[in-house]
């Protein structure tokens, strides 16, 4: 058996080809040469590690990626990022091969709402409008009427009308923060991130303690108390446009620690500290968005594989909640 095909009967058990690299191989440069060769484009989350953002053709948000790739004239997306970041990807650009490094690299929050049983919630509130944010599976999109963005998400709810009740899934953080912010009765799916709920309020307030000059700033997939504690909440990529802008030089930054690298590189001059998390770490990490390596992106590339394989219905049926979110947001001018 040769080894690509040893590989790939690995490939179902480790989610990845685990094929041996020539350790003198520059694997920056060769997966330079397979863009090129391949005609394909590189995505990677803000959450990646710095090296994988370094080398992409794009960095940001999970639907801006996505959307960005269906843009352009590539053949092939290969999305560093997780796999319901994959799937909405091959959902808006179903005709391109899309490609994800190590098919285990899930989500704690995507994973805390599965569509079988979303379902039967759904049955229970046949009235309701169910509107999900977009960090969720392909086929809970399927069950979804609107999806939403946490930078869209309070602008989304707004726009149903107040006499409609609203079911919010899967992040039950991010709906009780919109429930603060629009005074909405949501009905919220007990879904969460396990990156965001882990931070410890107690060693963040040692630590602004330390540090009086330091804005703290978080994403709404944080728990309340902790977002009670911000001076200003909003996605990963309004974090990053906020330190940009503020005058403060100095920021403690609650979210996953990848955003640091591209706040440092747009504020040079300006101090990032990482939320402490309530474990023995010293900053807060996905373990599913660090399972994928440049080893991995390259034997990625090389073979094209793993594959982002959808059926069509979930693709024609799912990208309608994509397609609904966008015409609002575009009918306000965001």
């Amino acid at each position: 058996m040769s080894q690509i095909a040893a590989a790939k009967e690995t490939l179902n058990r480790k989610g990845y080809l685990d094929i041996e690299i020539d350790p003198s191989l520059d694997l920056i440069e060769e997966i330079q040469k397979l863009k090129k060769e391949k005609n394909a484009i590189l995505l990677a989350h803000y959450y990646q590690d710095s090296e994988i953002q370094d080398i992409a053709d794009y960095i940001g948000d999970s639907l801006g990626l996505s959307q960005k790739a269906a843009s352009t004239d590539a053949d092939m997306i290969v999305f560093a990022g997780v796999h319901f970041m994959a799937e909405t990807a091959k959902m808006l650009s179903p005709q391109k091969k899309v490609l994800l490094p190590d098919l285990k690299a899930g989500c704690s929050l995507a994973d805390s709402c599965p569509a079988p049983l979303f379902k039967k919630f759904k049955e229970k509130h046949p009235d309701h409008v169910v509107i999900s944010y977009i960090n969720c599976t392909a086929e809970l999109k399927t069950l979804t009427d609107i999806c939403c963005t946490s930078t869209n998400a309070e602008h989304i709810v707004n726009s149903v009308p107040k006499d409609r009740g609203i079911i919010f899934a899967p992040d039950r953080n991010l709906g009780a923060y919109l429930q603060k912010k629009t005074g909405r009765d949501l009905v919220l799916w007990n879904g969460a991130c396990m990156v965001h709920e882990i931070f410890s309020a107690e060693k963040i307030t040692k630590l602004m303690m330390r540090h009086p000059e330091a804005e703290f700033i978080a994403h709404p997939e944080c728990e309340s108390h902790i977002l009670d504690k911000a001076v200003f909440i909003a996605s990963t990529s309004g974090l990053i446009r906020y330190t940009v802008e503020s005058d403060a030089t100095e920021f403690i930054v609650a979210t996953e620690s990848g955003i640091l690298h591209e706040m440092q590189k747009q504020s040079p001059h300006k101090t990032f500290i990482p939320a402490p998390p309530n474990n023995t770490c010293a900053c807060n990490d996905c373990p599913h968005m660090k399972r994928n390596t440049l080893e991995k992106l390259y034997l990625c590339m090389k073979y094209e594989l793993p594959e982002i394989i959808m059926e069509d219905w979930v693709i024609e049926k799912g990208v309608k909640s994509i397609d609904r979110m966008l015409e609002i947001s575009k009918q306000a001018g965001l």
